[in-house]
């Protein structure tokens, strides 16, 4: 196996899997929202979806209906609000005041707040110093792909600042999964995850009013890529994810990240009739490079 050990090799795969189904999801988000939907009912939606397919499961396992102290259902709500109703809403409301370029670039920078908070704040995680050097060869790569030959990165401060609101807020999810993450199964963390996705994103919907329409929905296109991103970017997607952070660590499995923009790209090429460059082939060299070495005890 290498570097890593046997026992984490199948976690690897998995996290790099997500990291590739996540990437795609910036694709298909888009192809909703050019159908008319707002990026807050695509959340919602796809939570719906993912909380109907995961509960037959999570009652199969008899999985418990609340957490074991008053502490930990507060900190499973702060779960579902960072790792989704508040991730999404600072993602893509920074989608409309700044460029999908600086977007993407600024979200690239979760691993390396990961880091730093992982430093701050606890005591078990120690990052070492080319893991963080490493990072920054793969986020350089990220920037490289996401520009693709263009020489500006015009700042938009609010966009800007909504944008590391959500790679702040998936700092703080991935902290609060490891201190729950021992305590409970993948099943009901993720089930609470999306069920408090759901119920804190509604408010939202008295400021603006829902638009999405049976018709709508009855579209193809709309349809299918509801179902890839309910089924298999929220519901395999964050079992999976959460699976994996349990024995990589945060700071290991927010490397993964990095693989998003690769997949974005790769897929932008058919469905958008984007061009993969020779600068995108050299960003993606730097990021998987970087990450390897990141990686490496």
């Amino acid at each position: 196996m290498g570097r890593f050990a046997k026992s984490q090799f199948w976690h690897h795969i998995m996290a790099a899997a997500v990291g590739v189904v996540w990437g795609v999801t910036f694709v298909s988000s888009k192809v909703l929202i050019n159908a008319g939907m707002q990026p807050a009912e695509i959340m919602t939606l796809r939570f719906i979806l993912a909380y109907l397919c995961l509960l037959p499961f999570s009652l199969a396992q008899k999985d418990r209906l609340v957490a074991n102290s008053i502490k930990d259902e507060l900190l499973l709500i702060l779960l579902g609000i960072s790792g989704g109703s508040l991730y999404f809403l600072f993602e893509n409301s920074a989608l409309v005041y700044t460029q999908a370029s600086n977007v993407s670039i600024l979200i690239a920078t979760t691993p390396l707040w990961t880091m730093l908070a992982s430093t701050l704040f606890t005591k078990d995680l120690k990052v070492k110093p080319h893991t963080a050097i490493f990072s920054l060869v793969s986020l350089a790569g990220v920037v490289i792909v996401v520009l693709n030959g263009q020489t500006q990165l015009h700042l938009h401060p609010l966009g800007d600042l909504l944008t590391l609101g959500a790679a702040f807020t998936w700092v703080l999810y991935s902290l609060i999964l490891k201190a729950l993450d021992t305590k409970y199964s993948v099943s009901f963390i993720t089930r609470k995850v999306f069920f408090y996705g759901i119920i804190t994103m509604l408010p939202y919907f008295l400021i603006k009013p829902w638009g999405t329409t049976w018709a709508m929905l009855g579209q193809t296109p709309v349809l299918l890529n509801l179902v890839f991103l309910g089924i298999v970017a929220s519901f395999l997607g964050y079992i999976g994810w959460n699976a994996a952070q349990a024995k990589l660590g945060p700071v290991k499995m927010n490397l993964y990240l990095y693989i998003n923009p690769i997949a974005t790209a790769l897929v932008a090429v058919p469905v958008l009739g984007e061009r993969f460059t020779w600068i995108t082939a050299l960003g993606t060299l730097l990021i998987l490079g970087g990450m390897y070495f990141a990686m490496k005890e």
